[in-house]
């Protein structure tokens, strides 16, 4: 029978294999109390197992606030096993399983769910990204480098006609890929199709002009019946890309829109502080994509170095060779390097991750330019030459010295 393994960090005031054996028990047969129809049989089939447990520190206060009254607290990392007739090929029934209540239990003080291992079926259930860093590059004729990519901005309050306006700028400066913002989908002031036909009239126009098709993720985000009326949209005004929030329309919704295999598809994980913020609660980012790469998901966000919010450079370097390493023998994601991002972090990015399997994406980097938004893409492109030329932020100044003007506009704060 095949089993689904996940690991937990955990911290509990109860002796660990206790508490660990409570989890098993919730989020499988058991309850808090024997209950008839609860045989020794069904258990053995049906019963979470815990695999293993590796004991860490010990710390006198909970992570998280409850009704603790003891004087230490153990932490601890655990595998927990199910089988996957508990759930079959279901993805919102196997989240439930492997979170659920977990974190409601009053036996943790701390549970963050770490990573999960899938068997061998998943791979035939699940097609998992239809285009990837391979059918990104082909889509976008971007090879052998990273893809440079930008975010309307202002993020609401233009026009269509506005909106394409910058990007005829941004097509004629080579960019790759632009995407609306995730706060742009369908409002009155920018009606989804008619931005969608004045976007995809200057794509178009460009793409037979020079060969290159600008992707230009529009935000579909919103009901099933809009999301897939607004999908069919970009594809008969000849797009390629569309983007979702992801935490705002589930695995199922996101299943749902991938399965259709026509667009590429880019994940945006707003909200994902929610999610990962405290060390202690939530879910690590390295189980969170694999399940995201199970639903088909083709381009996925991972923060970036130096970015302008709460997440370590570590955090961002582990996060983006979780996207490398591959799912099933394959279900190859694109990592999106974003949040607070210019021309100079391209340097400790390479340094750190030694890989052009990517899409950077700067909003303020590019646009905020001093001499503009096409300025700003060869900007980042010259910069992405120096990174992979092994120079530092310093030395690419020094040797290119157009790269000085940005590094003046935007130092050490980010775009």
């Amino acid at each position: 029978m095949e089993r689904l393994f996940a690991t937990y960090l955990i911290e509990t005031p109860l002796a660990v294999e206790k508490a660990a054996a409570v989890l098993a028990g919730e989020q499988s047969s058991g309850t808090f109390v024997a209950v008839p129809g609860e045989t020794e049989a069904l258990k053995q089939r049906f019963a979470a197992c815990v695999e293993k447990i590796t004991p860490l520190e010990i710390v006198s206060q909970p992570s998280l606030p409850g009704d603790h009254h003891a004087s230490s607290f153990h932490r601890a990392e655990i595998v927990v096993s199910w089988s996957v007739e508990n759930f079959g090929h279901n993805l919102p029934t196997l989240v439930s399983t492997v979170q659920g209540n977990l974190y409601e239990l009053s036996q943790f003080s701390g549970l963050k769910l770490m990573d999960l291992e899938f068997p061998p079926s998943f791979a035939t259930h699940f097609r998992g990204p239809k285009f990837g860093v391979a059918g990104c590059r082909q889509l976008t004729g971007a090879a052998n480098r990273p893809l440079i990519g930008t975010i309307i901005k202002p993020s609401i309050g233009m026009s269509p006609q506005q909106t394409a306006d910058l990007v005829k700028v941004l097509c004629e400066a080579g960019i790759d890929f632009i995407k609306d913002d995730e706060l742009m989908a369908d409002p009155p002031h920018s009606p989804f199709d008619e931005r969608v036909d004045a976007i995809m009239r200057l794509i178009n126009e460009h793409a037979q002009r020079t060969g290159k098709k600008v992707m230009y993720a529009f935000n579909i985000s919103d009901e099933m019946d809009a999301m897939q009326r607004h999908y069919e949209k970009i594809v008969s005004s000849g797009g390629t890309g569309a983007m979702i929030s992801l935490n705002s329309v589930g695995l199922a919704g996101a299943k749902k829109i991938c399965d259709l295999g026509a667009l590429a598809i880019h994940g945006h994980r707003n909200g994902w502080g929610m999610l990962n913020r405290h060390p202690l609660l939530g879910i690590e980012f390295s189980a969170y994509q694999k399940l995201w790469r199970l639903a088909g998901v083709d381009q996925l966000h991972v923060n970036g170095i130096a970015n302008k919010f709460w997440e370590s450079d570590d955090s961002v370097v582990r996060a983006m060779e979780a996207c490398a390493k591959p799912l099933l023998g394959g279900m190859s994601v694109l990592p999106v390097v974003s949040s607070g991002q210019w021309g100079g972090q391209a340097c400790e990015t390479f340094r750190r991750t030694k890989t052009v399997d990517l899409l950077y994406m700067a909003g303020g980097g590019i646009m905020a330019h001093p001499h503009g938004p096409a300025a700003g893409v060869r900007s980042l492109q010259k910069w992405w030459e120096a990174a992979v030329e092994g120079q530092t932020m310093e030395q690419a100044v020094e040797i290119y010295p157009e790269l000085k003007i940005s590094g003046e506009k935007f130092g050490k704060k980010g775009g």
